[in-house]
């Protein structure tokens, strides 16, 4: 199995989250990370999903997901150059006598240092998931209070864009009631 990373421009509307999440349910995959937010196109949102699987069943459920009405466009970028990037919050418990080897890991790590207490501090990180992974089993041993994750966010290096200006639509767009979401100097292009 492979890890791969999907992002999905779609509509933001109410249940969009929902049916596409449903459509990895019933295929029997289990999302890895997700995370959804505003694009720079008032109305659209971009959602980008980490799943493992063959590639031949990711590209199926990547198909499936075209289909959605609600989607603009959906593309598997896990074989392309990638800027990804996931934000950890890390609450640790500290010491008079830990505390400043943990803003020292904190420190050589990258990781900013959010809140302290008398007791804990929060650090904040924005890496890739491996460097993440990796500050996390290290602070362990100090003991962990709460980790809170975002899911991953990536998109491919370079000038390409998942929505090209001037692109076309795809073949979900002819079912469309109404005017079209995308406004023509950003349609997909087929």
């Amino acid at each position: 199995m492979t890890m791969h990373t999907l992002v999905a421009i779609v509509e933001d509307h109410p249940g969009v989250l929902a049916r596409v999440a449903s459509l990895f349910r019933r295929r029997g995959f289990n999302i890895q990370s997700l995370a959804v937010g505003p694009t720079e196109m008032p109305g659209l949102s971009r959602m980008t999903i980490v799943v493992d699987g063959a590639t031949v069943a990711v590209e199926q459920v990547r198909k499936q997901l075209a289909k959605i009405m609600e989607v603009i466009k959906v593309s598997d970028i896990s074989r392309q150059r990638l800027v990804a990037k996931e934000l950890a919050l890390i609450k640790v418990r500290t010491t008079p006598t830990t505390r400043g080897e943990i803003i020292r890991a904190a420190d050589v790590s990258g990781a900013r240092i959010v809140d302290a207490a008398g007791d804990s501090i929060t650090m904040e990180i924005t890496e890739d998931s491996e460097k993440i992974d990796s500050l996390i089993t290290l602070l362990r041993g100090f003991g962990i209070k709460e980790v809170a994750r975002t899911g991953r966010v990536a998109m491919t290096r370079g000038a390409e864009a998942v929505l090209q200006a001037g692109a076309e639509t795809g073949p979900a767009r002819g079912r469309r009631r109404g005017p079209p979401a995308v406004p023509e100097t950003y349609k997909e292009r087929s």
